[in-house]
């Protein structure tokens, strides 16, 4: 089986990433996605978004990252996948998924959905663009306002030149409301001749068995279940249950370090209280956390409360060995 990790503005930054694939189980990551729009960016607009690309594509554990590029102008995207290509990603991702309104409104993410053509030409282009060695893959919901062009845009991507396709199971009308439809992924399936991935709402060891005997793939990404258990990887592929919390409060701490290090003083305390809220749906530990700091927005306050103890975040980190299959959350060169 293979695992990927989801593109999530917002949630699944650089940071989380590469706490999480210090977990293990996590095959590839898809980074968030880079927006292009009429001009061509600068190597420091790819960094910024994707710093695995000073380290080979990879997280510090080592897990490939292609990089997400999310706009509506075929050359535009082509000449930015062709900058992004040079700077050595394990890959290029093209976003045909997001609901955001102000996305949709400016013709990207799912309203592509509506103009399959126009998904093929802008794949078509990035394909041409990139080295022949170079993964384009793609992601998409089940369509816009409905799925009747689901595998019409399906059709599109493949024939593009995608060598991959993840399906997040939903329509941008539905968001992120349960259920997702796994039921619908086959029909895609079986007209294309490319890997296809499923997506959306796996948050148990459950919902994946489920997900793949419904969907007929044997391929799924996570999401949010990720992030409200960084253990469903390893447990998905019986290789652990959950992480115990005297397991996750180290990485939380090596993940602090990394959102001190990279996110603006004012953000800070907001990246925490995010991931707390996650684990709260796993771990009343992480209620009682999120107690503590709920009101808290110096992050001088946060790391005191949750990391204090007589132990400097770094100290706490450094001490975490598992037997889950994990890497230590050492802090990484980020250059």
């Amino acid at each position: 089986m293979t695992l990927l990790l989801a593109p999530m503005e917002g949630l699944l930054d650089f940071t989380l990433r590469d706490t999480l694939t210090r977990v293990g189980g996590i095959d590839r990551c898809v980074s968030e996605f880079i927006r292009v729009t009429g001009t061509l960016l600068p190597e420091r607009a790819f960094l910024r978004i994707v710093p695995e690309l000073k380290t080979g594509g990879r997280t510090s554990a080592g897990v490939p990252v292609r990089a997400q590029l999310m706009g509506s102008d075929p050359a535009c995207l082509a000449d930015n996948a062709a900058r992004l290509a040079s700077l050595g990603p394990a890959g290029i991702d093209l976003n045909f998924g997001c609901p955001a309104k102000v996305v949709n409104r400016h013709g990207g993410g799912a309203a592509l959905l509506q103009e399959p053509e126009l998904v093929h030409r802008i794949v078509a282009a990035v394909r041409r663009a990139v080295p022949p060695a170079m993964p384009v893959s793609a992601k998409m919901r089940l369509g816009f306002n409905d799925d009747s062009r689901a595998e019409e845009c399906a059709i599109a991507i493949a024939e593009g030149g995608a060598g991959e396709l993840v399906v997040h199971a939903r329509t941008k009308a539905d968001g992120y409301r349960p259920p997702a439809y796994w039921e619908r992924i086959p029909r895609v399936k079986a007209v294309v001749r490319i890997p296809v991935v499923a997506n959306g709402e796996i948050w148990t060891v459950d919902d994946a068995v489920r997900c793949r005997a419904m969907s007929g793939c044997d391929a799924l990404m996570l999401g949010r279940g990720m992030v409200a258990d960084p253990g469903l990887a390893l447990a998905i592929r019986g290789a652990g249950g959950r992480l115990p919390w005297s397991v996750l409060l180290p990485l939380m701490a090596g993940f602090w370090q990394l959102v001190e290090q990279r996110v603006e003083a004012r953000h800070r305390a907001g990246r925490l209280k995010q991931w707390l809220n996650y684990l709260r749906r796993c771990y009343p530990q992480a209620q009682e956390a999120y107690d503590r700091v709920r009101t808290v927005n110096d992050p001088r306050q946060v790391s005191a409360s949750l990391f204090a103890a007589g132990s400097s975040a770094q100290a706490v980190a450094q001490t975490a060995t598992t037997s889950h299959g994990g890497v230590q959350p050492e802090p990484v060169a980020l250059g």
